[in-house]
C-alpha cells in the first residue's frame, strides 16, 4: 500500500443534460464566492432568479454535446486522463475529483485517506493558467475536505504550468495534429481562453498575464505570422466588462474583413467541455457563418493526447521528487 497518491482536480459537470440536473450544479458553481465576487445577500437574490430560468437553457446546450455512450465529455476525458496516468504510476493511487458535482473532491480525499492510508498527496489542478476563479476555487474545495479529516496528509500542489515546456509542447502537438487533418488552409487562427471580469484582474488576479505568456510561447513554437492570429476571451457571463477581445466579436469582425476560414484552439482547457464543443464548435461557428464566414474548425483540447498524458506525468514527477 503506497503512502503517496495523485489527485487531479477538475471543475465538474452536471449528472445529466436536464434542467433538474443543471439546477443543483449551477447552484453550487455560481454560489462559489471565488466565481462570483459580489455581496452574498445580493447575489443569492440574483441567483434565485437565475436558477429559475437558466437550467433549461443550459440543459439544451448540454444535450447537444452529451454522448449516448460516454455521457459528459468533461467527465469522459477526465476519467480517461486518470486511467492513462495511472498506467504511468502503477504503484500509486491516481484519482480525480470534481469541484462541482461527482465524484466530489471530498469523497475522493476520504477514500484515499481511509481506504489507501495515504500520507502524502500530490495535487494537479487541471488549469494551466492561474485564476482565483479556477485554481484557488479548486484548492478551497480541497482544504474544506481536509478540514473534515483528523489525519491530514502532507500536500504538494503542482503550480500553474502556463509556461511549462511539457504543457506547451502538448498543446502544440494537438494543434499541429489537428491542422494536418484539414482539407483547407485557415485564413486566420484564434487562441481562445476562458474570460474573467476585468475587475478581477484589477484586484490582482494574474490570469491575463498568464494567458499572454502562454500565447507568446505557443506562437513561438507554431510560427504563425503576426497578421494571421488573434488571442481572444470567451464565456462571458453577466453585465460586467470582461477581458477582451471577445471571441465571438472577433470572429464576426474577421468575417466582415473577408476572412472565410478560421481555426480556433482553446489552450486554457485541458479537456473538451461545453465551453469548447458547443460554445466554439456550435455557437461561435454560427456567429462566424452568419457574418459571412465559411469554415470554422474547433481544435480538440488536450484530452487524452499522448503528449498531454506524458506532460501530466512530467508535472507530477517534478513536483513529487522524493515522494514517488
Amino acid at each position: 500500500m503506497s503512502s503517496t497518491a495523485v489527485l487531479l482536480i477538475q471543475l465538474g459537470t452536471p449528472e445529466a443534460p436536464t434542467a433538474s440536473a443543471l439546477r443543483p450544479y449551477l447552484r453550487q458553481f455560481l454560489g462559489d464566492p471565488r466565481v462570483i465576487e459580489a455581496p452574498r445577500w445580493l447575489w443569492w437574490f440574483i441567483l434565485r432568479w437565475i436558477l429559475f430560468r437558466r437550467p433549461a437553457q443550459s440543459a439544451a446546450k448540454y444535450q447537444r454535446i452529451w454522448d449516448e455512450k460516454t455521457g459528459s465529455p468533461l467527465l469522459h476525458y477526465t476519467r480517461l486522463q486518470t486511467e492513462l496516468l495511472q498506467q504511468r504510476f502503477p504503484h500509486l493511487p491516481v484519482r480525480f475529483g470534481m469541484q462541482v458535482g461527482n465524484p466530489s473532491v471530498a469523497s475522493v480525499v476520504q477514500e484515499l485517506i481511509h481506504q489507501h492510508g495515504v500520507e502524502r498527496l500530490l495535487v494537479l489542478p487541471m488549469y494551466p493558467q492561474y485564476s482565483a476563479t479556477t485554481t484557488a476555487s479548486a484548492t478551497d474545495v480541497l482544504f474544506q475536505a481536509l478540514m473534515q479529516e483528523r489525519r491530514v496528509p502532507a500536500l504538494r500542489i503542482v503550480p500553474p504550468y502556463y509556461q511549462h515546456p511539457a504543457y506547451l509542447d502538448a498543446v502544440t502537438a494537438v494543434i499541429r495534429d489537428d491542422l494536418k487533418k484539414l482539407s483547407w488552409e485557415p485564413d486566420h487562427y484564434l487562441l481562445s481562453f476562458h474570460g474573467i471580469p476585468i475587475k478581477y484582474a484589477q484586484r490582482g488576479d494574474p490570469y491575463a498575464t498568464h494567458v499572454k505568456r502562454t500565447t507568446a510561447q505557443l506562437i513561438s513554437r507554431l510560427g504563425w505570422p503576426r497578421a494571421r492570429w488573434t488571442q481572444t476571451f470567451q464565456s462571458l457571463f453577466g453585465r460586467d466588462r470582461w477581458l477582451q477581445p471577445y471571441t465571438e466579436a472577433t470572429l464576426e469582425k474577421l468575417a466582415h474583413q473577408g476572412i472565410r476560414r478560421v481555426f480556433v484552439a482553446t489552450p486554457g482547457f485541458t479537456a473538451d467541455c461545453l465551453e469548447t464543443i458547443d460554445e466554439i464548435g456550435h455557437e461561435a461557428s454560427v456567429v462566424f457563418r452568419e457574418a459571412g464566414g465559411v469554415e470554422l474548425r474547433q481544435c480538440p483540447c488536450l484530452n487524452a493526447h499522448p503528449a498531454w498524458i506524458e506532460a501530466m506525468a512530467t508535472l507530477i514527477r517534478e513536483e513529487g521528487q522524493g515522494w514517488i
